[in-house]
């Protein structure tokens, strides 16, 4: 890549020779114009044997063959098949000037898409570019996003005193979307143990991966991990030391279906999808590990003493090319209104003494 000697910019190929034929160094130096110019998609012409022969050319051209430099439209004067370069712009010709080598980008056999790279626009030229019309891709896992509660009712019902419209199994499902997860079905499960196990086990049968919410904790009605093992899921954590999502929960089940059971407060399902459940989906997808985002604090912050914390930051750029984020805490983990404006979270492991400002820290983001 690319393919061939490429012209790029218009004007009239030459043999940079051509701009030595005088010994002075202030004479113009004068070419003859061959035949008719050389477009985009031509095959290549021979420019004439002849020291001052030169071939008008496109951008994109095929480099003529026996031309190796091209001087543009701007730098020359044309009366009918004579084309003038003043000594500036002769002196200032070199092989390869205006023209884009082949193989110069990346030599026959090379990899330039490596294996678990996400197909963006990018890639999609390049493929193209090389002549694919198909490449192979991994599938993409069928999800079921499961919320379990009874006080939770549709967006659009009537709320009761006692309960909250569903926004977790929404939020979960439009940032799996976001990432480039499309086949996600919801489901919803009151706190009766029969309801979430028989829906469960068709969940399991028929999905790739299962993302609960709610029904967790130690709770009289947390049924969920009980319901979880009864049906042969094994479990491999419950309870991560962290703030918010301490009681996270993850298994497998017979078939090696992957369960994550996230917390029912918005902000801790929220946190637990971004930071633990969307990169093991990436990477389960085959693709590479990203490199984390480092940022420094804005301002000191206060840590805490056993367990990581995950705080919600805006991020602000400098004109001198530094990233800090603004702490822009949250009054509970159910405050998901507060994240609104916030980019995304850094972690803060847990320790005695504060983190000062232009402390690095690692930061996740919601996108």
């Amino acid at each position: 890549m690319p393919p061939y000697d490429r012209v790029t910019l218009d004007g009239f190929a030459l043999r940079a020779a051509a701009a030595d034929a005088t010994t002075n160094s202030e004479a113009e130096v004068v070419l003859t114009v061959d035949g008719n110019p050389q477009a985009a998609g031509m095959m290549a012409r021979m420019l004439p044997p002849e020291r001052n022969a030169c071939i008008e050319v496109m951008t994109g051209a095929v480099l003529p063959v026996g031309a190796d430099c091209v001087i543009p439209y701007e730098d020359t004067q044309r009366d009918g098949n004579r084309v003038t370069l003043s000594a500036d712009a002769a002196s200032r010709l070199r092989p390869g000037t205006a023209v884009h080598r082949r193989g110069s980008d990346h030599a026959s056999g090379a990899v330039v898409v490596p294996s678990g790279s996400r197909l963006t626009g990018r890639e999609i030229a390049v493929a193209a570019a090389c002549g694919y019309g198909s490449v192979s891709v991994t599938a993409l896992p069928r999800i079921a996003v499961v919320s379990t509660g009874d006080e939770l009712v549709e967006v659009t019902s009537a709320v009761a005193p006692h309960q909250v419209r569903r926004s977790n199994d929404l939020a979960l499902r439009a940032s799996l979307i976001q990432a480039g997860f499309n086949h996600v079905h919801r489901f919803h499960y009151r706190d009766v143990p029969l309801e979430i196990e028989t829906g469960l086990h068709q969940v399991l049968a028929e999905c790739d991966v299962v993302i609960a919410s709610g029904g967790v904790s130690k709770g009289r009605h947390d049924h969920l991990p009980k319901c979880l093992s009864d049906l042969g899921v094994t479990k491999v954590f419950h309870g991560v030391a962290q703030r918010p999502g301490k009681p996270m929960w993850f298994g497998v089940s017979r078939r090696q279906t992957p369960v994550f059971a996230l917390p029912g407060n918005p902000v801790s399902c929220f946190v637990c999808l971004h930071r633990y459940v969307l990169p093991a989906l990436l990477q389960a997808s085959g693709r590479a590990p990203a490199s984390p985002v480092w940022t420094l604090l804005s301002e000191s912050v206060e840590p805490h003493a056993t367990l990581t914390r995950f705080l919600p930051v805006r991020l602000r750029s400098q004109p001198d090319g530094r990233l800090f984020a603004e702490p822009d805490p949250i009054n509970t983990s159910g405050d998901f209104a507060g994240l609104i404006g916030t980019n995304g979270f850094v972690e803060l492991p847990p320790q005695t003494t504060a983190f000062p400002a232009l402390h690095p820290v690692a930061y996740t983001s919601w996108t």
